[in-house]
């Protein structure tokens, strides 16, 4: 009996440094496991092929996944389908604080504003909000960004150089709704030691910063190109259009390659650009005086008094639809192409159209392309102009009438797409020889 017990306990024994050996083995095969998962993550950019972490300055093509994989979402709330890409891994910084910003004017200011911002962002080392899109200008657009542009896209295309969010964290949300901000406009034409001079310490001492104004903010030239390729990549990759905007868009694009050629007129001659300007030339006098009270009638159009006349010798006035007819025959564009209407209502309607409409009769505009598929587009001007310059980039000729900022952004971007065709007038040029044809043949 004694025997036996000892054998028991022996036994037991036995048992008890076995299961302690292989919990011992279980616990160090975990932590081995976890260890690799974390060297692996570690390394994971060196491993990661270079599609990784390539991304293209303003004259390289965009490396990116070639094809767009539509993946279903399940939620109903969501969109319906999201495009897959390949995305570069995130920057890790230090962050100075939160910069929010208004953008102000039309679409393309607008979007040459964001560049900017999102430059101005990445080199301060500072968490950007997504952009607020200006609402109470004459075009008077509801439109937010998530309406115009891929949010989603736009934040994670950017991750490896700006942390942006959709909006504050709760804590600094609640001081700004309490009227905690200070907001103020920078200084027009800044390089980038401004921003790091003034704004930045700004940005430490508040913790978020507002600019109030976003138009012509950062200097164009003089700038290191690391600056300059970031801004063509927020442009030309990071500001995608929504799918509703893209898919209109591409249908717009695929109506017009169904009747032939068509050539992209931006016909800068609506009321606003006039009041703005202050060219009246061809306008009859209560025409002149309903743009001058215009003009007065929005305090942030500085120059009120203007000189119609020695304003277009200068060169500084937009093309009227009538010489917009002869620079077209002059340029030799046959009669027989669709000449598409990048813009809002003319200025005089169909009366200051005539002679471009009987010179060329494939006038078209994307309202009497797809007069039913554009209801939901009414009322929003920004999302017509983003229409607009989706079938600008595509066109077989793009010609705008005025040097604005449609002209110069589209323009880049047909550049950066592989120089397709644009013609760029010299109105000074232009306007003179258009006026001593007129005044030969009087």
């Amino acid at each position: 009996m004694g025997g036996g017990g000892g054998g028991g306990k022996y036994e037991k024994a036995r048992r008890s440094s076995s299961a302690r050996v292989k919990l011992w083995v279980a616990r160090a095969s975990t932590v081995l496991l976890w260890t690799c998962v974390v060297h692996l993550a570690a390394y994971r950019e060196l491993w990661a092929p270079s599609v990784l972490t390539r991304w293209p300055g303003c004259l390289n093509q965009p490396h990116v996944v070639p094809e767009e994989v539509a993946v279903a979402v399940a939620d109903a709330g969501q969109r319906q389908a999201a495009r897959a890409v390949v995305l570069p891994p995130k920057r890790i910084y230090k962050n100075n604080g939160y910069l929010m910003v208004s953008c102000n004017g039309g679409l393309n200011q607008m979007r040459a504003a964001i560049c900017d911002m999102v430059t101005i962002a990445r080199y301060l080392n500072v968490t950007l909000i997504v952009p607020e899109l200006d609402k109470a200008s004459f075009w008077a657009d509801p439109s937010d960004f998530q309406d115009i542009f891929d949010v989603d896209y736009f934040i994670a295309s950017l991750r490896d150089e700006v942390r942006i969010l959709r909006q504050l964290p709760p804590r600094l949300k609640r001081r700004v709704e309490m009227g905690f901000l200070r907001s103020l406009p920078p200084v027009s034409w800044s390089d980038i030691a401004y921003y790091h001079h003034q704004i930045l310490p700004l940005i430490k001492k508040y913790k978020v910063i507002h600019l109030n104004r976003t138009d012509a903010r950062l200097a164009n030239n003089g700038l290191p190109m690391e600056i300059q390729k970031l801004r063509c990549r927020v442009n030309y990759n990071a500001l995608r259009f929504t799918p509703e905007i893209e898919n209109l868009g591409r249908r717009l694009v695929q109506v017009l390659r169904q009747n032939g050629p068509f050539v992209v007129l931006h016909l800068r001659y609506e009321m606003d650009m006039l009041a703005f300007s202050g060219c009246t030339h061809g306008c009859s006098n209560m025409e002149a005086e309903e743009l001058t009270k215009m003009r007065y009638a929005y305090p942030w159009w500085k120059e009120k008094v203007i000189d119609s006349d020695a304003k277009r010798k200068d060169g500084l006035c937009p093309l009227t639809p009538e010489e917009t007819a002869l620079v077209l025959q002059a340029l030799g564009i046959d009669r027989s192409y669709q000449i598409y209407i990048a813009a809002g209502e003319m200025y005089g309607g169909q009366r200051r159209m005539a002679a471009l409409t009987l010179a060329y009769p494939n006038v078209v505009r994307k309202e009497t392309l797809l007069p039913s598929e554009l209801s939901l587009f009414q009322n929003h001007s920004s999302q017509m102009a983003a229409l607009d310059y989706m079938v600008s980039l595509e066109s077989d000729i793009f010609i705008p009438t005025y040097d604005g900022n449609m002209a110069k952004v589209v323009e880049g971007h047909r550049r950066y797409l592989g120089f397709k065709k644009t013609v760029l007038l010299d109105r000074r040029s232009t306007l003179s020889s258009l006026s001593m044809s007129t005044e030969m043949a009087h």
